[in-house]
């Protein structure tokens, strides 16, 4: 048997570099990119590089080889090379300024089909739903652009459709469950078919170009290109599921991209928000059917004495989940001019509200601000100057937190120009070891939740501690120990007459000795010397580094920075509560003797 040469085998064979690859499929950099983002296709990193690479010591970009291997047989390749000699042909025929051929090959432009490549990326729909995350996250970002040069209008025309179609299914299906508020945009989570999917709905701000070292929009491009077919695919599949037709049909005047509205940024944004106030076609009422079903097999499941725990837990999440798709129903929202509409009415709809605003400003109105129905008023001013009684003026925090709570809550702390509460994130774990804040500490358990807020005496009160309190716990501690000598003593007095007299005089002993350890003396402070603490810590980390064997000290050293760093956070994030406690403990007291001056200066005057 031959012997076989180094690097013949082993993990040499396994690998192959991004230059062998290009020489290989014969594509150039550019097309080797977008076939290996379209197929799913990345760079790995090798065990061993020196023996990946054949002796080399350069870092070199590898892929598998089998990976390349089955790139051979992909019919895009070949729709590549057709764009490459399609552009000579067409270039030569400029040249030579032969029109009618030129005006022939334009009309047979090679067209790149990736149907296939989502069949074969997601062999099941579940698969394409798991995988959701990113394609809505960049085709909500996309949809948001204008006509630049790497990104034309028709692609972020169809983005723009296709996340209206997903967000009208959520709507209709009433599938969000938890939606937040950041830096970045509107996060939302739905349930669909019992996988959650999260995404991000950015803010909408003017469009400023970025220069190309800061984002490579043609690389983002080529992912979107993917996963419009992708997400096509999925809204197909969702609105069948639930008998909506689909494509939907939205009224003439809607989502028409014609000259004004590609000119005008404002009424492209203002036709994609009024295409989500409008209902779809249904084609039967099924699901309704199909959700009385589910409660009918809740009921018989929990017939199953052995789950009969578990079956509880998914009743009462079923309950809970029941009375969130009902949240905004008989509600009606009027959302004033100043207010982002997109999020609130995705929101508001999804849980059986109606919405609507001004019908001069925005289309897609269904009803008049005069309207005497309208039930909440969403501002984000100070101040209103026209206002009605039959309803609520709010917040828009107030949609986002009764969603998150999943009850109504009282609208008093949401009025125009209140200070709003916090507003906590629902995807954090509740069970984290980090720093929760006293606000979430409170939501998680009513009890912390304090009835009212103390003032500023009851504040001052609090910090200045009565001088006699040592002697009041002290004469505590000897009255609560009479009351128990005293009852200890009838105890035994019982309990001597019951037994005979020749042990009267030991028991009078013993009970001499258990009066003395069952007095009850006051308790004293006990101060712990946080140095000698630290010492024991100390002594307690070199102990655990020592037992570490030599092979694990690295992982042994992360799992200690990381320990590190976790606490230097929560360090942090005290020190800058505490900060920020001190400062309005102070504005408050500034505000105080502000109060008394002016009332001083008004008795005086």
């Amino acid at each position: 048997m031959r012997r076989p040469k180094k690097y013949q085998s082993g993990e040499a064979t396994f690998y192959i570099s991004r230059k062998q690859a290009l020489k290989r499929l014969q594509l150039t950099l550019n097309d080797f990119r977008r076939l290996c983002i379209i197929k799913g296709i990345y760079p790995r990193e090798p065990k061993h590089r020196r023996r990946a690479q054949k002796g080399s010591s350069d870092i070199k970009i590898l892929y598998h080889a089998k990976d390349i291997k089955f790139l051979l047989h992909e019919p895009i390749v070949w729709s590549l090379r057709n764009y490459k000699i399609f552009a000579k042909k067409t270039g030569r025929d400029r040249a030579i300024r032969d029109f009618r051929n030129l005006k022939r090959r334009l009309e047979l432009f090679p067209q790149l089909k990736l149907d296939h490549v989502v069949k074969e990326r997601y062999p099941t729909f579940i698969d394409a739903i798991k995988d959701l995350d990113d394609c809505l996250t960049l085709l909500f970002l996309f949809s948001t652009f204008p006509s630049i040069h790497l990104i034309p209008r028709e692609q972020s025309s169809l983005c723009r459709r296709l996340t209206i179609e997903f967000l009208h299914y959520v709507i209709a299906a009433k599938a969000i469950r938890k939606v937040f508020i950041s830096i970045k945009g509107y996060y939302f989570q739905a349930d669909i078919k019992g996988h959650k999917v999260t995404w991000i709905v950015p803010h909408y701000y003017p469009f400023k170009p970025h220069s190309k070292s800061e984002v490579d929009f043609k690389v983002m491009s080529i992912f979107v290109e993917f996963y419009t077919i992708m997400l096509g695919f999925v809204n197909f599949r969702l609105y069948h599921q639930i008998n909506l037709a689909y494509p939907p049909q939205f009224p003439s005047n809607m989502l028409q991209d014609s000259a004004e509205t590609l000119s005008n940024e404002h009424s492209f944004v203002s036709d994609r928000i009024a295409a989500l106030n409008f209902d779809l076609l249904r084609t039967d009422n099924s699901s309704i059917q199909e959700e009385e079903e589910n409660e009918i097999d809740m009921e018989l499941l929990e017939t199953d004495t052995d789950n009969a725990t578990r079956m509880a837990k998914y009743k009462k999440d079923s309950q809970s989940v029941k009375k969130l798709k009902s949240l905004f129903k008989g509600l009606k929202f009027f959302i004033n001019r100043e207010v982002p509409r997109e999020p609130l009415v995705i929101l508001i709809r999804s849980f059986g509200g109606r919405v609507s605003w001004e019908k001069s400003i925005f289309p897609g109105a269904t009803y008049d601000e005069n309207d005497e129905t309208i039930t909440h008023h969403i501002v984000d001013r100070p101040s209103l100057s026209k206002q009605y009684i039959s309803r609520d003026y709010i917040q828009p925090q107030w949609v986002f937190d009764c969603v998150n709570r999943r009850e109504l809550l009282p609208t008093n702390k949401y009025f125009i120009g209140a200070v709003l509460p916090p507003h906590l994130s629902p995807f954090v774990d509740p069970k984290r070891d980090a720093y929760v804040p006293p606000e979430e500490k409170a939501l998680r358990d009513p009890s912390l939740i304090e009835t009212h807020e103390p003032t500023d005496e009851e504040s001052e009160a609090e910090d200045e501690k009565p001088e006699n309190v040592d002697e009041q716990l002290e004469s505590l501690f000897q009255q609560e120990s009479a009351e128990i000598g005293e009852t200890m003593s009838d105890e035994n007095n019982e309990n001597e007459e019951e037994d005979d007299e020749d042990d009267e005089e030991d028991k009078e002993k013993k009970r001499e000795k258990e009066k003395k350890q069952m007095a009850v003396q006051s308790g004293k402070v006990h101060k712990e010397n946080k140095r000698a603490l630290k010492k024991i810590e100390i002594e307690e980390h070199r102990l655990k580094a020592r037992m570490v064997k030599p092979r694990h000290r690295n992982l042994f050293r992360k799992l200690i920075r990381d320990k590190q760093s976790k606490e230097k956070e929560e360090w942090l994030l005290k020190k800058k509560r505490r900060v920020h406690d001190q400062k309005i403990k102070t504005e408050r007291k500034q505000k105080r003797k502000e109060m008394k001056k002016k009332l001083l200066a008004d008795k005086q005057s």
